[in-house]
């Protein structure tokens, strides 16, 4: 890839998407909201953010018109009238429509749970839980 970033060694193949991610770096965040005056470095994160804020659902399902704030978020409820599960757990066979459903099963396969206390060494699958749980050591 021909563009570089100095301090990351990131590579792109355009040079805008290099000026892009080069603000991730320096913290300019250009894009500001204004309902609630957030800012952003990338429109494509703001627009999204004020669909929120306001209530606009811009992508709708052509069957059942139900409406998203984002796309990603239609693409996956797509799967739901298509059937597709293309995250297939190793283990056991069964498929899921997202990878955080397949690592959802996954740990309760395994009783790894990403939040472990360090008093006692015990494992939780939320924060709140070991939040909660530490109240116990004190």
């Amino acid at each position: 890839m021909p563009y570089k970033h100095a301090e990351c060694r990131k590579g792109f193949h355009q040079s805008f998407q290099l000026n892009i991610h080069q603000m991730i770096h320096n913290g300019k965040r250009s894009y500001q909201c204004r309902e609630c005056g957030m800012s952003f470095t990338r429109t494509s994160h703001l627009i999204p953010h004020q669909n929120i804020l306001t209530g606009e659902m811009p992508y709708k399902h052509a069957e059942c018109r139900k409406g998203f704030h984002q796309s990603f978020q239609l693409n996956i409820h797509q799967m739901i009238h298509n059937g597709k599960r293309p995250y297939q757990c190793r283990e056991c066979g069964m498929s899921f429509s997202t990878c955080s459903h397949l690592l959802c099963h996954r740990m309760i396969q395994t009783r790894k749970w990403p939040y472990e206390c360090p008093a006692c060494g015990k494992s939780l699958s939320m924060s709140s839980h070991l939040s909660r749980h530490q109240w116990n050591h004190q």
